[in-house]
């Protein structure tokens, strides 16, 4: 796929505060275009199909997949599939507008392969472990197993922050918003 534009990957452990982060970039600056992923995980209450995820049953997101519709797509946890869709790249580009991605560290990685030095990958990385357990818990989402898993995940997605552009640790979320939008300002090169 020839890219049409730039593209910043945003990607950290669950509970890192990565989709906080985006949302705040997409408030802040117009240029940016948020691409929807494609999943196989249950809807949460606040969620809305097509706004924040494209919601698949497994059997949707294969076919999907047997087509060729996945710029990247990874089971991210046991029957739990995430990806992303050409058809979302190519809706954004034809809007002129740059791509702002919310995804998996590998899928995150993947996309960087696929676009190279027209992509920014941004790693949100949580204070400590503890402080995303807390979070993660908090959300009152989980159980007490899946927040295991969470965290047994995110401390291998931890070893993956060198291989990034870029690590925006968020302690205070105002703070790394703004040190994340002076990042892609700069890779952009756009006065921020």
């Amino acid at each position: 796929m020839e890219p049409r534009g730039k593209t910043i990957v945003v990607a950290a452990p669950s509970g890192a505060g990565k989709t906080s982060i985006v949302r705040g970039l997409l408030a802040q600056h117009s240029f940016l275009a948020f691409s929807i992923s494609a999943t196989t995980r249950k809807k949460r209450p606040h969620e809305v199909d097509g706004k924040d995820y494209h919601f698949f049953t497994n059997e949707q997101f294969h076919a999907k997949v047997e087509n060729g519709d996945f710029l990247e797509y990874e089971e991210v946890y046991k029957n739990t599939f995430y990806g992303t869709l050409y058809a979302e790249v190519n809706k954004i580009w034809a809007e002129n507008k740059h791509i702002i991605f919310d995804v998996d560290v590998e899928g995150a990685l993947n996309i960087k392969e696929t676009f190279g030095d027209n992509c920014l990958n941004l790693f949100i990385k949580p204070p400590s472990l503890y402080t995303l357990y807390e979070r993660l818990k908090n959300r009152n989402t989980e159980t007490e197993e899946s927040l295991q898993k969470r965290i047994t995940k995110a401390e291998k997605e931890l070893k993956y922050q060198t291989k990034f552009d870029q690590i925006v640790i968020n302690d205070k979320l105002d703070v790394a918003i703004n040190d994340a939008s002076k990042i892609v300002c700069e890779f952009l090169k756009i006065p921020s």
